[in-house]
């Protein structure tokens, strides 16, 4: 009683060109029930079932033989998907739900009990198409996530606009997109503006501008204007097609409650088999009950036993919330993450790129020994110009405002936590520039002057990133040994702004019972005393290396439920060691969806009190439907074995006992998929 899988989707959208469907399939189409076999089954079953019981045990109007031909096709229909499902588990050793029922409906027939086993299986096929049909909203809402990314787009290829699929785009192919229009690529806008509608992606309600030199995304809607874009990523490498697999592999990693309950539903299934029978040998052996009366009762305790309800309650509920999440624009690897985050007790937050936007300003140039702003300007950015870090894009397009030459370096390195090194070949001798912090200006090898130091110091205390330049040239005497020269060009210092809305969401998440939320940053104590005052933060932690990072992350899990919140590029380790890594700006950054377990596809931090919302709503209807589920067994269990014993002549019938199981299943689906309306505004 599967219901098509996404893989199966994902390989027929990708194969195959699109077919139109229907708006709407009627209950009198015939693709209806062409597309809902499960539920054909089940008409077929009550018609042969109707027939059977009504021209033969009502009325006798119908020969024997021919309520022997209704019993069969009740059986047929009625047994066809469960006796397949329980045939492919035997196979591999396995015993299923599906087994109980069938044997539950056969045993019936064996006593003469025809009509209410061909109830039984009526109901349980029927019960397992409502099932399907409503666990396929579900899948219906993750499914949609292949349909963002059109099949084809519109190409310059030799001069002329040609219609492609979009998998035989390559890398710097030009498409155009009309107004209205899903964007079929990952790109750069080389020519035309207008709004994109980005929320199929990202979750972001109001459409973004864009213009030349933007990046866009596959799947995301283009609003009034016309543009060209060129092709940055292939369509197997877009985001959308990260996303459909992240989202693939998200249902495959299940919860640990789920995990338990699978481990535990198969020594069940045997455990309800072996009960079974004793519920007809001990009786027959020790009573003078009838032996047809010890099998009818014990078929019905084969059905009422069965933990149904019991081992769809997680899934249910787990896909529903990953789904809704996605819808949000908010990635979970897997249910595991799911659950985890709804007993977090504690956030770390990475400070650049996350409470604030990660792009600084240039707002002070300090020059030192007879430089000039501009040269300071010029030599820092000519020295950042192979590294893609905020500040270097910074200065960089500080030196194109002022029409500033640019030399690109030989070689350039980055020095963890302390800044960079870029070399330059200067004939016979090298020169190298350092660009750095206050743990390299305040480094006692480089002998700086208390003056020069203190004006960094008077930088950071005004809340500023305060970045020494130095320059260093390496020579050799006629002896062979290294000679070396300092000279400090200049300082540089730079402002990076908090976004909006980050205090308001860490106001919320103290609301919601968070414990303790921390900031984590490699910049000076000022810097970060600044932002946390306007955050709302009172535990900071700065002048931090990337290791140290990871050691303060691994003391906070010691003590609770810890989840590290980053741009997933330079804090990768401290969001791997975090019980949950949730990365900022998944949409724009590839390494954001490789290394966290929770990707933000937009860089808003509003989204992260949702997500709480619907992990600890998850967790909940979790934990709702698996009391709900186990207390209907004990009751129907209990009447089931119980109640002949205190009400002599009492028999639970085995309809009933159907109703009970299969209805306790339903609810239990429908319970789940609540979680798919729940937006982002509750």
């Amino acid at each position: 009683m599967s219901s098509h899988s996404l893989e199966q989707t994902i390989k027929e959208k990708q194969s195959a060109p699109p077919i139109p469907k229907p708006a709407s399939l009627s209950l009198l189409s015939r693709d209806f029930w062409r597309e809902n076999s499960e539920l054909s089954l089940a008409a077929v079953t009550l018609v042969a079932l109707l027939c059977g019981w009504i021209g033969g045990s009502l009325s006798d109007a119908l020969p024997s033989w021919a309520v022997l031909i209704t019993a069969v096709i009740t059986y047929a229909a009625g047994g066809y998907t469960g006796a397949k499902d329980a045939l492919a588990d035997i196979r591999r050793g396995e015993l299923n739900i599906d087994f109980l029922m069938i044997g539950a409906a056969l045993g019936a027939a064996c006593i003469g009990e025809w009509v209410e086993g061909g109830l039984l299986l009526f109901l349980f096929t029927l019960s397992g198409a409502l099932e399907a049909f409503a666990s396929d909203r579900t899948h219906q809402a993750i499914r949609g996530l292949v349909d963002l990314r059109p099949d084809t787009a519109w190409a310059r290829r030799s001069g002329s606009v040609v219609e492609l699929g979009v998998h035989e785009l390559l890398i710097d192919d030009v498409v155009v997109v009309k107004p209205g229009e899903r964007l079929p690529v990952d790109g750069t806008v080389l020519k035309g503006t207008s709004a994109i509608d980005q929320s199929p992606i990202t979750g972001e309600s109001i459409p973004v501008y864009k213009e030349m030199g933007n990046a866009v995304f596959s799947g995301t809607i283009n609003g009034s204007g016309a543009l060209e874009v060129q092709v940055t990523k292939l369509a197997s490498d877009s985001t959308v097609s990260k996303i459909i697999e992240l989202v693939q592999a998200a249902q495959k990693n299940a919860a640990p409650t789920q995990q338990f309950i699978d481990r535990f539903s198969q020594p069940y299934t045997l455990i309800v088999i072996g009960a079974t029978i004793l519920a007809i040998l001990i009786p027959w052996f020790f009573t003078d009950e009838a032996f047809n009366s010890l099998f009818y009762r014990a078929m019905t305790l084969l059905v009422v036993a069965s933990p149904c309800a019991l081992i769809i309650s997680a899934p249910a509920s787990i896909l529903s919330a990953i789904a809704a999440a996605a819808r949000e624009g908010i990635l979970f690897k897997g249910g595991a993450y799911l659950e985890k985050a709804a007993n977090l007790d504690m956030l770390a937050f990475d400070k650049t790129g996350t409470l604030t936007y990660g792009k600084p300003q240039l707002t002070d140039v300090v020059p030192l020994n007879n430089y000039r702003r501009e040269d300071v300007i010029s030599i820092a950015a000519s020295a950042e110009s192979l590294s893609e870090h905020p500040i270097a894009q910074a200065l960089l397009a500080r030196a194109q405002e002022l029409n500033l030459p640019i030399e690109t370096p030989q070689d350039f390195r980055g020095i963890a936590g302390h800044g960079i090194q870029a070399v330059y070949e200067r004939g016979d001798h090298e020169e190298l520039i350092y660009i750095g912090n206050d743990k390299l200006f305040m480094n006692e090898a480089m002998h700086l002057s208390p003056a020069i130091r203190m004006i960094g110091q008077q930088l950071q205390k005004q809340g500023k990133t305060a970045m020494l330049v130095v320059r260093r040239s390496a020579a050799e005497d006629i002896l062979g040994a290294p000679e070396r020269d300092w000279e400090e060009v200049g300082f540089l210092a730079v402002v990076d702004t908090v976004r909006a809305g980050a205090a308001q969401a860490v106001s919320t998440l103290k609301q919601m019972g968070i414990a303790r939320i921390a900031m984590l940053t490699g910049d000076n104590r000022d810097v970060a005393d600044a932002v946390a005052d306007q955050v709302g933060l009172q535990d900071v932690y700065a002048d931090l290396l990337p290791e140290q990072k990871v050691e303060i992350v691994s003391e906070l899990v010691a003590s609770g439920t810890v989840a590290m919140i980053g741009d997933g590029i330079n804090d990768a380790p401290a969001l791997a060691t975090a019980d949950v890594g949730i990365a900022m700006g998944g949409a724009g950054t590839d390494v954001a969806l490789e290394t966290a377990d929770v990707v933000l596809m937009s860089d808003d931090l509003g989204k992260l009190p949702f997500m709480l919302r619907l992990s600890r709503r998850s967790r909940d209807i979790v934990r709702q439907n698996m009391y709900f589920s186990v207390s209907v067994i004990i009751i129907l269990v209990a009447l089931t074995i119980l109640a002949p014993i205190f009400v002599p002549g009492f028999r639970l019938p085995l309809p009933l006992g159907v109703l009970g199981h299969e209805g306790s299943t339903l609810i239990v689906v429908i319970n789940g998929l609540r979680i798919l309306i729940m937006g982002s505004k509750e």
